[in-house]
């Protein structure tokens, strides 16, 4: 159990590594009840799904490619989805193949939830959010791209965008969310 995690926080880590090299313009909202790291102690305890990989190209059936274009400034060439259930991770391809954006939806244990939003957005490194209203997590930018994720109940999404702008993830996570109708 603990391989697994410590392979999935590598991972995680050195994306957040290269996303947390700038500030973000964003402010935080507000204060929210996130995991302390006692908590996260028991948090590390968790089985977390293993990264989701594109296997089929398709749709993502909760997000529409257009919106994607226009939120994260680029032009969709294709889009690939995982095999989850019942919410396939979308990712969205540049024209040259590049990966512009993942949009990764959990819903399951709120514990699990929880976790997946620290191991992308780190307490002790993220700047809180609670945007959308009722959702809490973290965002981080950098000049190699953004993070942005929340989580409500057992329920958690994830969009990571190679934009330095925090702000195009938070508006495709919000988009998600209300087509989702977690």
């Amino acid at each position: 159990m603990r391989t697994s995690l410590v392979v999935i926080g590598a991972a995680v880590a050195a994306f957040v590594a290269g996303c947390s090299g700038g500030q973000s313009s964003e402010q935080p909202q507000t204060t929210m009840d996130r995991p302390t790291s006692e908590s996260s102690e028991a948090v590390s305890e968790l089985t977390l799904p293993p990264e989701p990989e594109p296997e089929n190209e398709e749709p993502c059936p909760y997000l529409d490619t257009e919106f994607v274009a226009e939120s994260n400034g680029q032009r969709v060439g294709s889009v690939k989805t995982s095999s989850e259930e019942p919410h396939p991770t979308c990712f969205f391809y540049r024209p040259d193949g590049d990966l512009q954006l993942t949009v990764r939806v959990y819903v399951g244990e709120e514990d699990v939830a929880r976790a997946l939003v620290d191991a992308a957005a780190p307490v002790e490194t993220s700047n809180p959010t609670s945007q959308p209203t009722g959702w809490e997590g973290g965002y981080e930018s950098g000049d190699d791209g953004a993070v942005y994720a929340v989580s409500k109940g057992g329920n958690a999404v994830i969009v990571t965008t190679n934009q330095p702008q925090s702000v195009k993830a938070r508006i495709v996570t919000t988009e998600a969310i209300t087509n989702l109708q977690i």
